[in-house]
C-alpha cells in the first residue's frame, strides 16, 4: 500500500486529553478503511508563524500512515469537517522512517565558528 505523512493542527484551547481523543479518531478512520498507522507523534503545543482562525498556537501531531488512497480521502474530509483541525498537510512518501523525527529531537543545533572558516580562506 502508498505511504503517506500527514500533520495536522488543533487548536490551542484543547487539552492533551482532548487532542488524544481527536487522533484516536482519526486512527481510527485510517483502520476502518484497512489502512495502519505506522508512526504517530505528538509534537506539543507550538507558537503558530502567523494567526489561524485567531488561534496564536495549536497542537501539533504527525502521523505516518500506510492506506490506499481511498483512506486519506476520508481523512482529508474529516479533517475539513472537524472545527478542532485548524490546518492539516498530507504527502506521499517513499518510506516511512522509524527514527523520531526532527522535531522531536532535543539535541542542541551545531554551533559553527565563522571565524575560523574566514581566517582559512
Amino acid at each position: 500500500m502508498p505511504l503517506y505523512e500527514s500533520t495536522f493542527i488543533v487548536r490551542q484551547d484543547m487539552s492533551t486529553q482532548e487532542v488524544d481523543k481527536v487522533i484516536d479518531s482519526f486512527s481510527k478512520i485510517v483502520n476502518d478503511n484497512k489502512g495502519k498507522i505506522e508512526k504517530k507523534e505528538y509534537w506539543g503545543l507550538r507558537n503558530l508563524a502567523y494567526k489561524v482562525n485567531k488561534n496564536k498556537k495549536g497542537h501539533y501531531v504527525f502521523l505516518g500512515i500506510d492506506a490506499e488512497s481511498d483512506a486519506i480521502n476520508e481523512l482529508q474530509r474529516q479533517f475539513k469537517l472537524s472545527e478542532d483541525v485548524i490546518r492539516n498537510l498530507t504527502v506521499k512518501v517513499e518510506e516511512i522512517s522509524k527514527e523520531p523525527s526532527p522535531v522531536m529531537n532535543k539535541k542542541a543545533p551545531v554551533k559553527r565558528n565563522y571565524n575560523k572558516e574566514r581566517e582559512s580562506k
